[in-house]
């Protein structure tokens, strides 16, 4: 637990005031899920399901674990599915709880209990930016943590706590950055770092939004996870539209690391990215395969599988897969 105190702190542009532990999160939810229609046609992206868990559940998790007990979804139109899954089924749960389905109780109670999770509705899609700043209300002069579903980070790694424990110490704001290949830069948001003297902490000296491989500061891309101060509230409120007529979060942090506020914790660990066909396809297989209940008999069978499509030469099964 952090001992509060008083110090100058880059959150208030210098004047005293007391640290805060960062107990709230927000999660934005609001996108169409272009990229998975005709699935997402009623269906928010954001409850596909992974195994066994809409996406957003390992997100939710993740905030919970690293001891963020105020969760906001920043959601839109057609988004109820969310709103439900964190909600109590008491119909449900009571024709569980009457077969003695404990096991499966459990599970459906499970989502209402991670934390106590809020819904506000972003209304017009202005990007990234706009739905951290529908937060403003809720998250107050606070800091907090941003968690994007289409990134869901290994359950086993503790990259959101290590975060807070650099927010901590150094206050400000701070990034998830990994390193990608070059011919992958322009896909991210990509930050200009500098030593900071801690082994796996860069001091962030600029930002930009999924720049040319040419013009890339570095190979550190921003993924899915941000811990934020509240003075982002502020530039948001006057960042115009940028890159694709959106209001771009980048773009704000930008000005924050001039300021010498931002610092990145550099990730080489498990992430799935969830937003994309085949890597959505991959994490499922991924996930499946580390679960004890599943990953034996399923790694058993992938094998097999594999093996026969080896032995074809790497063409169609001559039989009905799904008949094994």
């Amino acid at each position: 637990m952090i001992v509060p105190h008083t110090t100058p702190s880059p959150d208030s542009g210098g004047t005293a005031r007391t640290t805060r532990a960062v107990r709230k999160a927000v999660v934005p939810a609001a996108g169409l899920g272009t990229r998975f229609l005709p699935a997402t046609k009623a269906t928010p992206k954001e409850m596909l399901p992974v195994v066994d868990k809409p996406a957003i559940q390992y997100v939710v998790e993740e905030a919970a674990a690293a001891g963020l007990d105020d969760v906001l979804m920043i959601t839109g139109r057609h988004k109820r599915a969310i709103e439900d899954h964190f909600d109590n089924a008491f119909e449900l749960e009571q024709a569980l709880a009457a077969k003695g389905d404990n096991v499966r109780l459990d599970a459906v109670r499970d989502p209402a209990r991670l934390a106590d999770i809020h819904h506000i509705r972003q209304g017009d899609p202005l990007g990234l930016g706009h739905a951290v700043l529908c937060a403003r209300h809720h998250v107050g002069d606070q800091p907090f943590a941003v968690l994007l579903g289409d990134d869901l980070i290994d359950p086993r790694e503790t990259l959101l706590s290590r975060m807070l424990e650099v927010r901590d110490r150094y206050e400000g704001s701070v990034v998830a950055l990994m390193e990608v290949p070059p011919d992958q830069i322009h896909l991210y948001g990509c930050a200009a770092v500098e030593p900071s003297g801690e082994d796996g902490v860069v001091r962030v000296t600029g930002l930009v939004e999924k720049p040319s491989r040419e013009d890339a500061p570095s190979h550190y891309a921003v993924i899915g996870r941000y811990v934020l101060a509240p003075a982002v509230f502020g530039i948001l409120e006057r960042t115009p539209p940028g890159r694709g007529g959106e209001i771009q979060l980048t773009d704000a942090l930008q000005e924050l690391a001039t300021g010498g506020t931002v610092h990145g914790v550099v990730f080489d660990g498990l992430r799935y990215d969830t937003g994309d066909k085949a890597d959505y396809l991959r994490t499922v297989v991924r996930l499946t395969c580390g679960r004890a209940d599943l990953g034996p008999e399923f790694t058993a069978w992938l094998k097999e599988f594999v093996a026969g499509l080896e032995e074809d030469g790497g063409g169609q099964e001559k039989r009905n897969p799904l008949a094994a």
